[in-house]
């Protein structure tokens, strides 16, 4: 069975001017420099070591993304330098070994015009698959009116954009999630154990309310972590704002079953799953590793474990992201 996952994370070497330092700094996340943490030489690879630990994963593809925090909270020249240099590397991964490797661009988000034009220059003459959002920028959400060159593009390429968490703005952090217990604690509550998908699934919900679904009804915007926690709140959400309320063409629920997929990324609970299968359907589905945060051969236990018939489980393995990205359906142990 072929099987292509979907978030699947490098970083970049800093250049000798120093840029692609910033794109490796996750101290708000892991509390170090990525580069210098147990994963730096996983992140830093995207060739033999990478492609030798799929092989023994059983994975087939992966599409290589920029790990956060990326160039979201880069402003100007420096924002459009990074993300070009960090996007040329990656296309040189993938003609390095095309039946391999995909990828998703980065993207200047605070130079829309900019980010516009870059997205383009990836998926045109790179064949990139769409392009990875990290989050807010610098405390601004995508349904913010000054983005949506941003999503026109997208939608005009056919490509999606992936939204990634990132941790939430500094304020949010001291209002929320600093408390009566040690710093460590907040660090991880505000990342990975709930901010990171709380702030994800919140900004999605900004998306739809602010109408720009309605105004680009084919984008496709993908999200992980089995869909952010939004599966098990769908019908509450639904319920609480209804389009009398939120003046928008359909019911949300709609929009979270037409215009966003979800993948695994890390998050192998079976409950979780079916929650997810139960609200959205198998087609929304895709696989993931979040490698090298988490484990392939794990994400493929997971796969291959799931309790779902045979034709559902190749349309989370490599079938619906075969369709949203264009990768052809093709090729020897699909694409080894």
């Amino acid at each position: 069975m072929r099987t292509i996952a979907l978030e699947e994370h490098c970083i970049q070497p800093a250049s000798p001017e120093g840029r692609g330092a910033e794109t490796g700094r996750q101290g708000r996340s892991f509390g170090d420099d990525l580069s210098r943490t147990p994963f730096a030489e996983r992140l830093l690879d995207i060739g033999d070591l990478r492609i030798a630990e799929m092989d023994s994963a059983g994975i087939d593809m992966q599409v290589l993304s920029l790990a956060s925090p990326g160039v979201e909270q880069l402003e100007g020249p420096e924002a459009a330098a990074v993300a070009r240099e960090a996007n040329d590397r990656l296309a040189d991964a993938v003609s390095r070994h095309p039946n391999r490797f995909a990828a998703f661009a980065s993207l200047p988000t605070l130079s829309p015009a900019d980010a516009a034009g870059e997205l383009e220059r990836t998926v045109r003459d790179h064949g990139f698959k769409g392009a990875m959002i990290k989050g807010h920028s610098r405390g601004r959400y995508l349904d913010d009116e000054f983005f949506w060159p941003i999503l026109a593009r997208a939608e005009s390429l056919q490509v999606p954009l992936y939204l990634h968490p990132a941790p939430p703005p500094p304020q949010v952090i001291a209002a929320s999630y600093t408390g009566n217990f040690a710093p460590e604690v907040t660090s991880a509550l505000s990342t990975r154990a709930w901010g990171w998908h709380i702030e994800t699934a919140t900004h999605v919900l900004r998306l739809i309310l602010s109408g720009a679904f309605d105004r680009f009804p084919k984008l496709q915007v993908i999200i992980g972590h089995m869909g952010e926690a939004l599966p098990f709140m769908m019908p509450r959400i639904e319920s609480s704002l209804p389009v009398q309320l939120t003046k928008r063409e359909h019911p949300l629920g709609v929009y979270l079953r037409q215009n966003i997929h979800y993948t695994f990324s890390g998050f192998n609970y079976t409950a979780t799953f079916l929650d997810l299968f139960l609200q959205v359907g198998v087609e929304r589905i895709m696989f993931s590793a979040d490698y090298p945060f988490g484990s392939m051969a794990q994400a493929r236990v997971f796969l291959d474990q799931l309790p779902v018939s045979t034709a559902d489980r190749e349309r989370i393995a490599h079938g619906n992201a075969e369709r949203l990205l264009g990768i052809p359906p093709h090729g020897p142990a699909g694409g080894r």
